[in-house]
């Protein structure tokens, strides 16, 4: 047999998405795979239920339907503060995974490199071997999860094609400041740098933090690829429309890689998902609000069980500080914590660069009676875990 691809051998399965497969072995509450057990907006479900009879079925235009577009720029347009045209600076993906990998490949060549921060969601390290480019990791440093500038610039002095920027940040839910911002958007411009943003939880942020799209400093827009998707803002996961939005001649090469990836995003879910795009910005207060009342149940939850974690700014994980457990191999861990506990959690080492495995990542955009049977099974934790060894 000849060899397979060398780009893969340092490939294993996603961590995240095996730990759902370990919840479901287990009967574990399923606070791994970040997806919520709430059903989407009303508004959204009964369109699809419409156009499931009417259509449309059949192939749509390969960057997306022309009204998914258009609604999609006057949204963006709203909450970036410029002007988007839906013909030339929007593609429509199948999910934010194939905008970010159709971003790297649309950007870099075999032998580039790519800065990505670490902690990372793990499609990040993926995509740049993908796209033949070499990772420089910089570090986030717990527990604010900050960056040292000197250490960035050291990374942006070896003169990388891109940085990839997820901002509020997968696992830690950094939101950066425009000061930090600022800093990565001088150090792209000084060294001449793309930067592709994955900034899908854009609408899950906590007072008194705020969300800064970087493409609206400047200087940046000519060099930025934001990526993003329905999934998390309109709780619909599994339809899996993502996007892009960049400048137009990023944005036409970017359509080409994106042709013979997927075709297109499925046609009568973009349909369906138009009434959501044109929803008011009282949905997006609203939304905040109850991500905020989740995050505060679950938090304070674990406060009173004395657990550790690092209180997230944006997103909707939480990182639970597991060090005083002596936990050495913390996926063999989280497989007992599902097991014998009946919460499944994500080992934090599968996403940082860094020998760091004191972590694991749970999340908490579930429904009320889902967190508090997980904060019921938790509160077992300590006299179970006295036998723990691993």
């Amino acid at each position: 047999m000849p060899e397979l691809a060398e780009r893969t051998n340092g490939f294993t399965d996603s961590v995240i998405r095996r730990m759902t497969r370990v919840a479901n072995k287990y009967g574990a509450i399923n606070l791994s795979q970040g997806f919520p057990d709430f059903d989407p907006p009303v508004e959204i479900v009964k369109r699809l239920q419409d156009i499931s009879l009417i259509g449309p079925h059949q192939y749509p235009i390969t960057w997306g339907a022309k009204n998914f577009r258009d609604a999609l720029a006057k949204k963006q347009e709203r909450f970036m503060g410029r002007t988007i045209d839906p013909e030339q600076e929007i593609l429509v993906t199948c999910g934010s995974t194939e905008a970010m990998i159709t971003a790297m490949l649309t950007v870099v060549n075999p032998g580039d490199k790519v800065i990505v921060f670490s902690p990372f969601y793990e499609n990040y390290g993926a995509d740049a071997i993908l796209s033949g480019a070499e990772p420089i990791y910089v570090p986030l440093n717990p527990p604010t999860f900050s960056f040292d500038p000197e250490v960035l610039e050291d990374a942006f002095r070896q003169h990388p094609k891109a940085l990839v920027l997820c901002n509020p940040s997968n696992p830690s839910g950094k939101v950066f400041t425009k000061e930090e911002l600022k800093i990565i958007a001088d150090l792209a411009i000084k060294y001449d740098s793309f930067v592709i943003t994955d900034e899908v939880y854009e609408h899950i942020v906590y007072e008194p933090y705020q969300h800064t799209y970087i493409n609206s400093l400047p200087g940046m827009y000519e060099r930025t690829i934001s990526c993003s998707s329905l999934s998390k803002t309109y709780s619909i996961t599994g339809w899996r429309l993502g996007y892009l939005i960049a400048p137009p001649e990023l944005t036409e090469r970017a359509k080409k890689v994106h042709d013979f990836l997927t075709v297109g995003a499925a046609a009568p879910l973009m349909e369906a998902a138009v009434v959501g795009l044109e929803f008011p910005d009282s949905y997006y207060d609203e939304l905040r609000a109850h991500y905020t009342h989740m995050r505060n149940l679950f938090l304070n939850g674990l406060k009173n069980l004395g657990f550790n974690y690092s209180e997230p700014q944006g997103a909707y994980f939480v990182l639970v500080d597991v060090a005083e457990y002596g936990v050495k191999d913390d996926l063999k861990f989280c497989e007992w914590l599902a097991e014998n506990v009946g919460v499944a959690a994500v080992p934090g080492s599968s996403f940082f660069k860094e020998d760091i495995n004191n972590y694991i990542r749970l999340h908490f955009a579930k429904k009320d009676e889902t967190l508090n049977a997980a904060l019921d099974r938790l509160a077992s934790f300590r006299s179970k875990v006295i036998g723990y060894s691993a």
